[in-house]
């Protein structure tokens, strides 16, 4: 599991049948060429192409002293700066109740309670930010995804494009199925009655507090 920048270098550089570099510094096209897809986003291109487990984080979020909005939801509340891709919103820090009244404002949730509850992909540096901890099935998406990003650019390969194109596309699907089977059952939220029922039974819900509680 895992990987580095190095080895996804030489790794998308086999797919495209050009040789290996012997370091990041090396000064070659190739690796300018990698380079420019690097600071392209490709970290950042390839985590919002899913819900991945291994790079979701879970925090809650208290609403900004700063910013009274003049109507609509009475309280706004910043986007965390490793924000990739939404995964949930919830009231509760069970995740048991999806939060349903909320709107988007460039940078900024706005809503009418506060604290709520998010659970995002992150590209954090402890998080999908960190390549060591990439999966093994998404790190051969990666391969594929950044082999297929340099390959127009170096100039006299005849590797085929299209079958390229192809590898990524199952590599993606590969990668996404088994990223799911590692989500733990989920079931349909409780019912405004239901959730009447349960107040004021310790750990927030059915499961009698069994769940752990979300750091971030």
């Amino acid at each position: 599991m895992g990987t580095s920048r190095l080895i996804l270098y030489n790794d998308a550089l086999l797919e495209c049948a050009e040789r290996k570099l012997a370091s990041l510094s090396e000064n070659v096209p190739a690796r300018r060429y990698l380079d420019q897809v690097w600071d392209a986003g490709f970290v950042d291109d390839l985590l919002s192409d899913g819900q991945w487990t291994f790079a979701t984080r879970s925090v809650r979020l208290d609403a900004e002293t700063n910013i009274d909005p003049q109507f609509g939801h009475i309280y706004a509340f910043a986007k965390p700066t490793d924000h990739i891709r939404t995964t949930s919103l919830s009231s509760d820090e069970y995740f048991n109740c999806p939060l349903l009244q909320y709107q988007i404002d460039a940078n900024y949730w706005f809503a009418s309670i506060t604290p709520f509850y998010l659970r995002y992909v992150s590209n954090d540096a402890n998080y999908g930010g960190d390549l060591s901890k990439w999966p093994s099935n998404f790190t051969t998406y990666a391969r594929y995804y950044m082999a297929n990003r340099v390959l127009p650019k170096l100039s006299g390969n005849k590797t085929d494009r299209a079958a390229l194109e192809k590898r990524m596309q199952r590599a993606k699907v590969q990668a996404q199925s088994s990223d799911s089977m590692e989500e733990p059952t989920r079931f349909p939220p409780s019912g405004s009655l239901v959730r009447a029922r349960m107040r004021g039974r310790t750990g927030g819900g059915w499961d009698n507090g069994n769940r752990s509680r979300l750091i971030g």
